[in-house]
């Protein structure tokens, strides 16, 4: 699967989610529903994923991936009343740590369903 169909996949199980749980929950519960509404579609789900963070060939600390998705895609998962700009600047941290391109930021705790795509590499727009 193409990242572009990828991603469009992971927003639709996460906005089925937010439809049938609203908000109010811990950020535990809405990873445990997305991780069974990507693997009834027959997607590779892992939850927890250690990443190691390196600084010159020196491991300095470790964190763990809310989800990794057909081993192309973080999800790092939010139950908050707003995103902050650190939630982003954490998933593209975790990017790079991780050699990832693709993240999405979903948050399950505002009214409105929000879910950000963020990138490891700063891509500037073309006009």
């Amino acid at each position: 699967m193409d990242i572009e169909s990828l991603v469009t996949e992971i927003v639709d199980a996460a906005f089925q989610v937010k439809k049938r749980l609203v908000s109010g929950f811990l950020e535990s519960i809405y990873e445990k529903a997305l991780i069974i509404e990507l693997t009834e579609r027959g997607l590779d789900v892992q939850s927890q994923v250690p990443i190691e963070v390196d600084y010159k060939g020196h491991v300095i600390g470790e964190f763990k991936l809310d989800l990794l998705v057909e081993d192309k895609v973080i999800v790092e998962v939010k139950a908050v009343n707003q995103l902050l700009t650190v939630h982003s600047l954490q998933l593209v941290n975790y990017l790079t740590a991780a050699h990832k391109d693709v993240g999405l930021l979903i948050n399950f705790g505002e009214e409105q369903f929000v879910a950000k795509r963020k990138y490891r590499l700063y891509t500037p727009t073309k006009r």
